[in-house]
């Protein structure tokens, strides 16, 4: 089982790297009030690590409750 996670996490990752790599054209993107222009790549890196990290952040939270209502 830990065999067939470990090879789609890894196509996964070639996938976005793939993706990330195709898109190294500018992008303009507001910021709240701000004006950013950034090569399209790193805005698309920078949302998945904000992507993987809100899912790193849920899944320890919802692990956190699990726990808390299994002892109380």
């Amino acid at each position: 089982m830990k065999n067939w996670k470990s090879a789609l996490l890894a196509v996964a990752a070639i996938l976005a790297i793939v993706v990330v790599l195709q898109n190294i054209e500018d992008a303009t993107t507001r910021i709240l009030f701000v004006t950013v222009t950034m090569p399209r790549a790193v805005l698309l890196l920078s949302m998945l690590v904000v992507g993987f990290v809100a899912g790193l952040l849920t899944a320890a939270r919802l692990r956190r409750k699990a726990d808390a209502s299994k002892s109380g």
